[in-house]
């Protein structure tokens, strides 16, 4: 068995140099190094379809620009999203800014101001009526789609700006939400067609499409950045499909309430969703931590 090398500064080191130190520690640091490992074979393995899934506030917490770049850098084949995730994208879009606050602040203050907080972030609650106007005045091109997939590409070809769902129409890279209805786009689709407009979406559509991607490919890895419906959608898609054969999960959430956020991926065996095989890590860790350290370090490697 190897020591645990004790961590030393060294002058002018590279992102990359210092994740390579990690994998001579103990715990989480161990396991962050290991995923960045882990990470690259699933990204230089040509054979391998990498499905992303993305849950939790990131966009607001400042990962857009990452997300954007490893889809602009052909890293991801599927990405799999929330709703919320792209609402903060699209209001991006428009020009609007999230903004530094503190948990601290005092909310009723801020609902006066017309402020909403997200922990330490905030954000301008008039941006939704900038995405009202934005549904209202698309809803012809946008309301035809029948896929949720294809709704999403007819939003990012109409988008002003350059971000995630402006990076999966230009590359055309598969954008999921299956839970889009839980949302501000949902919200404002809601709006549209409580006025008495028609709209072609089939929920279930893209489930014949992610089961095909996985079904067809000759390798396939999940990265999962949080849990809820964005992992569960990947998981069913690999047990229906093939196993995964490359596997790294950044949760905070605890495996004991049985819950799929915090299930370690090594559960997705017993149900047919994760080789015995496979290469995979579960990082415990806050995403905005994780994610900035992992990507640099990937930059620095391909």
């Amino acid at each position: 068995m190897e020591k645990i090398k004790a961590f030393r500064y060294r002058k002018n080191i590279s992102v990359n140099d210092f994740v390579r130190e990690l994998d001579g520690l103990g715990f989480q640091a161990r396991k962050l190094g290991q995923a960045i490992d882990v990470i690259e074979s699933m990204i230089k393995d040509k054979d391998c379809k990498v499905f992303l899934g993305v849950a939790g506030a990131l966009v607001p917490g400042g990962m857009k620009e990452i997300l954007v770049d490893m889809i602009t850098s052909g890293w991801i084949d599927v990405l799999v999203i929330t709703g919320a995730n792209l609402t903060h994208d699209l209001i991006e879009d428009f020009g609007f800014n999230h903004l530094i606050g503190h948990e601290s602040m005092d909310d009723y203050k801020l609902n006066k101001k017309g402020l909403v907080r997200m922990y330490n972030t905030l954000m301008p609650n008039k941006a939704y009526e900038k995405l009202e106007e934005f549904f209202k005045k698309n809803w012809e091109e946008i309301s035809k789609q029948e896929s949720i997939k294809d709704f999403l590409w007819a939003i990012g070809k109409l988008s002003p700006g350059n971000g995630i769902l402006k990076a999966c129409y230009n590359k055309k890279i598969p954008i999921f939400c299956p839970a889009i209805s839980d949302s501000g786009i949902g919200l404002m689709m809601w709006s549209q067609l409580a006025q008495g407009k028609k709209a072609e979406l089939k929920a279930l559509e893209d489930l014949k499409e992610i089961l095909d991607i996985a079904w067809t490919a000759k390798r396939t890895g999940v990265i999962y950045l949080g849990g809820g419906t964005p992992k569960n959608y990947i998981q069913q898609a690999m047990q229906f499909s093939k196993e995964a054969n490359y596997g790294v999960q950044i949760t905070m959430d605890r495996a004991e309430f049985g819950g799929s956020s915090g299930a370690e991926l090594k559960e997705g065996i017993s149900w047919g969703k994760l080789s015995r095989k496979a290469k995979n890590i579960n990082l415990a860790c806050d995403i905005t931590i994780a994610l900035p350290l992992i990507y640099t370090a990937l930059k620095q490697r391909i």
